[in-house]
């Protein structure tokens, strides 16, 4: 038997198929089947070659032991973008597709040292303060708005109409956006992860949330806003602007797919129907086997180095497969002893997510009051028809198509807002403070937060 008998195959439709090239995470084969790709990536060893978009090269750690190694040794391995050494030499442009989740932005999940101590420090402490009970309150609102703009029509796309929305509205009420600046949230975050007009949309956020902070600092309130303005670590203009967008724009887009990717696993397997409140663990397994960001943890060696055999230079652009560390064969033997919570989808070491125990509660909260709303829901295509979204970080579905008996909107007739914040942003919108300064999109009346607020007042 020679070595070509028993050299890895690359999956079909891969373009690496007998060039040699890196393996390339993007375009539709990848996204139809990204296991197929991991299992060909496992036979490099420990980490591989792979290509994020035309031109970008990367080291993508695939082992779950040298994954965590990456994740945990601060020292070795730095989060600082300006290190990137393709990106300093100008083979890595700064309209790429991936530049706007890799290029660096002085917050805390591209410092390292004292500053990211610093910063995540007063996120952590600020994030801390959210309080279960109210965030509970939030989402079930939140979830009854959003069921009533589509429960009379007997279908819906619960990926666009509920999964998406649903965290960009939760997180507008938790860091206290009111009306005017909440619809520019909604059209600046939607716009940066959806592809469209992306660079326009980033403008509108940041001058959103810039708007936001001046009008904390003059008026407080009971949000996660004003409790990270208020952190010992007193954080500047510059500082809050930036960890605020991060805390927005990073919480949404993985909650959304969180969210989608767990209805999805509750609609297709028959395990859960069958046995019924099994939502917490369809979230595990889905956190498991299909995590809402598959690859990324972008890490940069200080110097020279290996990393599992692998030999790395200064400044190499080194990845961590989180989907592909939590299927490979090193954790099956401690997901079957029971240790369902060791998987990697909320990272690790210092860089750990600061929000996992909300992102729970959200997406558990949400999936229930769904189910208690709609309880005949189920898939309205066949699984096998449905897309997911191309690219190298996320695992999304592109549509969720779902179909139930139509449902009556029940409004209350004294409504009570969540939060003093929504109360005096509910109470503004309903005396037609609908100015949304960012751009409107085709159709709208007003922003969409601000017909939630108006929602909330009826």
């Amino acid at each position: 038997m020679n070595a070509h008998d028993t050299a890895p195959v690359p999956p079909p439709g891969c373009p690496a198929h007998g060039s040699g090239a890196r393996v390339p995470l993007h375009g539709p084969e990848f996204a139809a089947d990204p296991q197929a790709y991991y299992d060909y990536l496992r036979h490099y060893g420990a980490a591989a070659p792979v290509e994020l978009a035309p031109g970008v090269e990367a080291t993508l750690v695939t082992d779950y032991a040298a994954a965590l190694q990456l994740l945990q040794d601060s020292g070795s391995f730095r989060k600082d973008a300006r290190r990137w050494r393709a990106f300093n030499e100008g083979k890595v442009s700064p309209d790429s597709p991936v530049a706007p989740l890799l290029a660096h932005r002085p917050n805390c999940m591209f410092a390292d040292g004292a500053d990211h101590l610093r910063l995540r420090q007063a996120v952590t402490d600020s994030m801390a303060r959210v309080d279960t009970r109210r965030l509970s309150r939030s989402t079930e609102q939140i979830s009854g708005y959003l069921i009533s703009q589509f429960g009379g029509r007997g279908s819906a796309d619960l990926l666009g109409d509920y999964a998406k929305q649903l965290p960009l509205f939760v997180f507008n009420e938790l860091f206290g956006c009111p009306a005017d600046i909440g619809d520019r949230v909604l059209f600046g975050i939607s716009g940066m992860f959806d592809g469209v007009n992306a660079e326009k949309a980033t403008e509108v956020l940041f001058q959103a949330v810039g708007e936001l902070v001046a009008l904390k600092r003059s008026k407080p309130g009971d949000d996660v806003t004003s409790w990270l303005m208020q952190h010992e670590a007193r954080l500047d203009d510059e500082e809050m602007v930036h960890q605020l967008a991060l805390l927005l724009g990073a919480g949404a887009e993985p909650l959304r797919n969180l969210l989608g990717n767990t209805l999805h696993r509750l609609l297709t397997h028959e395990r859960y129907a069958r046995e019924g409140g099994l939502i917490d663990e369809a979230l595990d397994d889905t956190l498991w086997e299909n995590p809402p960001m598959a690859n990324y943890a972008p890490h940069y060696p200080a110097a020279d180095t290996e990393l599992a055999g692998q030999q790395l230079q200064a400044g190499d652009l080194v990845m961590v497969s989180f989907a592909a560390a939590n299927t490979g064969p090193a954790l099956k033997a401690s997901r079957q002893a029971g240790s369902n919570r060791a998987h990697l989808a909320w990272s690790a070491g210092p860089h750990a997510c600061p929000s996992k125990e909300p992102a729970r509660h959200i997406t558990v909260t949400a999936i229930e009051h769904l189910f208690n709303e709609l309880p005949d829901v189920g898939l309205a295509v066949p699984e096998d028809s449905l897309t997911w979204r191309p690219g190298p970080f996320n695992r999304a579905l592109a549509t969720l198509p779902a179909r139930f008996t139509p449902v009556r909107s029940a409004r209350r007739a004294e409504p009570r807002p969540t939060t003093a914040a929504t109360a005096a942003t509910a109470a503004t919108a309903a005396a037609g403070q609908e100015k949304a300064a960012g751009p409107a999109r085709p159709g709208e009346r007003g922003g969409m937060w601000s017909q939630f607020l108006n929602w909330l007042t009826r």
